[in-house]
Protein backbone atom coordinates (compact mmCIF):
# COMPACT_ATOMS: atom_id res chain seq x y z
CA UNK A 1 0.00 0.00 0.00
CA UNK A 2 1.31 3.57 -0.75
CA UNK A 3 2.14 5.99 1.69
CA UNK A 4 0.28 9.67 1.29
CA UNK A 5 4.27 11.06 -0.16
CA UNK A 6 4.70 8.37 -2.50
CA UNK A 7 1.00 8.77 -3.93
CA UNK A 8 1.51 12.80 -4.31
CA UNK A 9 4.85 12.34 -6.26
CA UNK A 10 4.26 9.05 -8.28
CA UNK A 11 0.51 11.04 -9.15
CA UNK A 12 2.58 14.28 -10.07
CA UNK A 13 4.77 12.52 -12.39
CA UNK A 14 2.11 10.54 -14.39
CA UNK A 15 0.19 13.94 -14.86
CA UNK A 16 2.63 15.67 -15.95
CA UNK A 17 4.88 13.02 -17.84
CA UNK A 18 8.29 13.69 -15.75
CA UNK A 19 10.51 11.64 -14.43
CA UNK A 20 12.80 11.76 -11.18
CA UNK A 21 15.63 13.52 -12.85
CA UNK A 22 12.98 16.19 -14.14
CA UNK A 23 11.82 16.73 -10.58
CA UNK A 24 15.55 16.68 -8.99
CA UNK A 25 16.57 19.02 -11.45
CA UNK A 26 13.69 21.52 -10.98
CA UNK A 27 13.97 20.81 -7.35
CA UNK A 28 17.58 21.21 -6.58
CA UNK A 29 17.81 18.05 -5.10
CA UNK A 30 19.22 14.53 -5.88
CA UNK A 31 17.32 12.48 -8.28
CA UNK A 32 18.04 9.53 -5.76
CA UNK A 33 16.08 11.32 -3.06
CA UNK A 34 13.13 11.90 -5.22
CA UNK A 35 13.12 8.33 -6.00
CA UNK A 36 13.70 7.69 -2.40
CA UNK A 37 10.27 9.34 -1.19
CA UNK A 38 8.72 8.23 -4.18
CA UNK A 39 9.47 4.53 -3.65
CA UNK A 40 10.26 3.86 0.07
CA UNK A 41 7.30 2.02 1.73
CA UNK A 42 7.51 3.43 5.39
CA UNK A 43 9.48 6.84 6.12
CA UNK A 44 11.21 6.73 8.82
CA UNK A 45 11.35 10.13 9.27
CA UNK A 46 10.22 13.14 8.17
CA UNK A 47 12.30 14.76 5.43
CA UNK A 48 14.42 17.77 6.36
CA UNK A 49 12.93 21.22 5.84
CA UNK A 50 15.41 22.02 2.43
CA UNK A 51 14.60 18.44 0.85
CA UNK A 52 10.88 19.45 1.52
CA UNK A 53 11.11 22.73 -0.38
CA UNK A 54 13.05 21.07 -2.98
CA UNK A 55 10.80 18.70 -3.57
CA UNK A 56 7.66 21.04 -3.93
CA UNK A 57 9.46 23.12 -6.26
CA UNK A 58 9.96 20.05 -8.33
CA UNK A 59 6.66 19.11 -8.30
CA UNK A 60 5.64 22.56 -8.66
CA UNK A 61 3.17 21.96 -5.49
CA UNK A 62 2.80 24.18 -2.48
CA UNK A 63 5.17 23.33 0.04
CA UNK A 64 2.41 22.46 2.84
CA UNK A 65 1.07 19.96 0.31
CA UNK A 66 4.19 18.22 0.32
CA UNK A 67 5.14 18.98 3.98
CA UNK A 68 1.57 17.39 5.30
CA UNK A 69 1.94 14.17 2.73
CA UNK A 70 5.71 13.69 4.13
CA UNK A 71 4.01 14.01 7.41
CA UNK A 72 1.03 11.55 7.27
CA UNK A 73 3.94 8.78 5.36
CA UNK A 74 6.66 8.86 8.64
CA UNK A 75 3.11 8.66 10.69
CA UNK A 76 2.71 12.24 12.05
CA UNK A 77 -0.35 14.46 11.81
CA UNK A 78 0.15 18.54 11.55
CA UNK A 79 -2.62 20.49 13.42
CA UNK A 80 -2.65 24.03 12.35
CA UNK A 81 -4.83 26.57 14.65
CA UNK A 82 -6.03 27.76 10.96
CA UNK A 83 -6.25 25.77 8.52
CA UNK A 84 -5.59 28.11 5.58
CA UNK A 85 -2.48 29.26 7.22
CA UNK A 86 0.31 27.96 4.91
CA UNK A 87 3.28 30.07 7.43
CA UNK A 88 3.00 27.80 10.19
CA UNK A 89 6.57 26.98 11.27
CA UNK A 90 7.06 23.44 10.68
CA UNK A 91 9.43 22.49 13.52
CA UNK A 92 6.37 23.68 15.81
CA UNK A 93 3.63 21.51 14.01
CA UNK A 94 5.93 18.02 13.93
CA UNK A 95 6.71 18.82 17.59
CA UNK A 96 2.45 19.12 18.59
CA UNK A 97 1.93 16.06 16.30
CA UNK A 98 4.60 14.10 17.42
CA UNK A 99 3.55 14.33 21.32
CA UNK A 100 0.55 12.30 20.39
CA UNK A 101 3.25 9.28 19.42
CA UNK A 102 4.62 9.64 22.91
CA UNK A 103 3.88 7.26 25.52
CA UNK A 104 2.00 8.80 28.65
CA UNK A 105 4.75 9.15 31.19
CA UNK A 106 7.06 11.07 28.30
CA UNK A 107 4.11 13.19 27.32
CA UNK A 108 4.36 14.39 31.35
CA UNK A 109 8.01 14.85 31.17
CA UNK A 110 7.40 16.55 27.96
CA UNK A 111 4.71 18.97 29.51
CA UNK A 112 7.56 19.33 32.49
CA UNK A 113 9.86 20.21 30.43
CA UNK A 114 8.02 22.85 28.80
CA UNK A 115 6.37 24.13 31.95
CA UNK A 116 10.16 24.91 33.00
CA UNK A 117 11.38 26.18 30.29
CA UNK A 118 8.40 28.47 30.13
CA UNK A 119 9.12 29.64 33.73
CA UNK A 120 12.06 30.58 32.96
CA UNK A 121 11.57 32.80 29.81
CA UNK A 122 10.71 36.39 30.27
CA UNK A 123 7.80 36.07 28.18
CA UNK A 124 6.39 32.76 29.62
CA UNK A 125 3.50 32.97 32.21
CA UNK A 126 3.82 34.12 35.52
Amino acid sequence: MANALQELVKSRLEQQGWSYGDVARRGGIPRSTVHHLATVAQVARMPQQATLEGLARGLELPLDSVRRAAAEACGIHLYFEDPADTTSDPEIATLIASVQRLSEADRRHVTALVESLLRSTPDGPG
